[in-house]
């Protein structure tokens, strides 16, 4: 019978948003590493934008050698001045620890929280 067990991101220690700072694809930040298979993470993640211009945000599994567009779940999402949550994934599923979800904008001012779901 399979296990279910709400979590939080990996790359957010603190349970609050996590800011998005890096503005290059070489320079994103990990906001999930999933479990080794046969487990598996439900990720739902949500952006905000907290400044007073649209934002470019950019979402993508770096597996080591990132392919564009391959490896993008989204890419260029304009997010709205002061912008509410946006949902970006709604439950995708990831099993490979060596498929590292990260994140960059065109500025800082991205905020990203969610959580997983982890099957097993």
């Amino acid at each position: 019978m399979a296990t279910f067990a709400k979590l939080g991101l990996t790359g957010v220690s603190t349970g609050r948003p996590l800011l998005i700072s890096a503005t290059t694809q070489g320079t994103a930040i990990t906001i999930h590493t999933p479990a080794a298979s046969p487990t598996f993470d439900e990720v739902w993640l949500w952006v905000a934008n907290t400044t007073g211009a649209a934002i470019s945000f950019n979402l993508l599994v770096d597996d080591g050698s990132i392919v564009d567009p391959d490896d993008y779940y989204v890419k260029g999402l304009s997010v709205p001045a002061n912008s509410p949550e946006i949902l970006v994934l709604a439950g995708m599923s990831m099993n490979t620890a060596a498929n590292v979800l990260k994140a960059f904008s065109s500025a800082t001012g991205i905020t990203v929280h969610g959580f997983v779901n982890r099957i097993s």
